[in-house]
């Protein structure tokens, strides 16, 4: 592992030292965990975009699902 330093305001601070207190880690395991969930946000929503340009690209034609639904539908009793 690196040791890094990291400037933050007194408030942000005193809030993440109150929380790796009551989650009962330390700081430095509260700012990886933080930093981890931040980045694989940040990933998701890269996905999403790609997503939704590639629907932009090429969107539904309207009738080529219709099929599909038909077989899976549920059977009435």
């Amino acid at each position: 592992m690196e040791t890094i330093q990291v400037v933050l305001e007194e408030d942000l601070l005193r809030t993440a030292d109150r929380v790796a207190r009551r989650l009962k880690v330390n700081r430095s395991s509260l700012f990886r965990e933080a930093l981890r969930a931040h980045l694989a946000g940040l990933a998701r929503r890269e996905r999403e975009r790609a997503d939704r340009a590639g629907y932009e690209r090429q969107p539904d034609r309207g009738g080529a699902d219709a099929v599909w639904e038909k077989v899976a539908a549920w059977p009435e009793e």
